[in-house]
């Protein structure tokens, strides 16, 4: 869900300007799982940008305030989100913990690192979605610690079918700055992509797991 339609503007244009999101469409990125796939993106760059970086901590903490409330604590995913959970829990006042991909081997064995009690409401942090994979196991481990999950809040996301699905069946309302229709508007808008690049660019999201083969 997009709240507001200028920050998400305004996000996506930034996302290009310091290429935190890159587009080839002719000349495709190859993902982790195999995926073809005619744009990447890492939001971690935007840490590197004081500007951005204050821009969306503070979009993120109004947004959250608007859609959730004011939680009792805001819980990073890492690796990526760790350092944008910490600007966002500063800009609102409040604790921060984040969620490790899996429990450590070693020591207290712990999934979730920080103080959370039984019942606290949580809103946790992902600087991108794609599947919804990674972000919902964090969620899941929230929950097995007693927390009270409101919802999600990231900067960016692919608008998947598999992730609203995802989302829906976890029953977790999942809010992001941008999206990926709203980075096409604004690149095609500015003349970064081209009509025929546009067009590349939708089918890829409509059968991301079998375009460019």
């Amino acid at each position: 869900m997009i709240l507001n339609q200028e920050t998400a503007r305004k996000v996506a244009e930034s996302l290009l300007q310091i290429k935190a999101i890159k587009l080839q469409p002719t000349d495709p990125f190859t993902w982790a799982s195999g995926w073809k796939s005619p744009i990447y993106c890492d939001n971690r760059l935007t840490l590197s940008y004081p500007l951005i970086r204050n821009y969306i901590r503070s979009e993120m903490a109004k947004q959250i305030e608007q859609q959730f409330g004011k939680p009792d604590v805001i819980a990073g995913v890492a690796t990526g989100a760790i350092a944008l959970g910490v600007l966002v829990a500063e800009e609102m006042g409040l604790p921060f913990v984040y969620v490790r991909s899996k429990a450590k081997e070693h020591g207290k064995q712990n999934q979730v690192e920080g103080v959370l009690e039984p019942n606290q409401r949580v809103v946790v942090i992902e600087d991108l979605i794609s599947t919804g994979g990674s972000s919902l196991s964090a969620v899941e481990a929230l929950r097995e610690s007693g927390a009270k999950v409101l919802g999600m809040m990231g900067i960016f996301t692919y608008d998947f079918d598999i992730s609203k699905n995802n989302f829906t069946d976890a029953n977790i309302e999942l809010v992001t700055l941008s999206d990926y229709p709203s980075l096409l508007e604004q690149a095609a808008s500015t003349g970064y992509i081209t009509d025929a690049e546009t067009t590349l660019l939708e089918n890829w999201r409509e059968t991301p797991d079998s375009w460019g083969r």
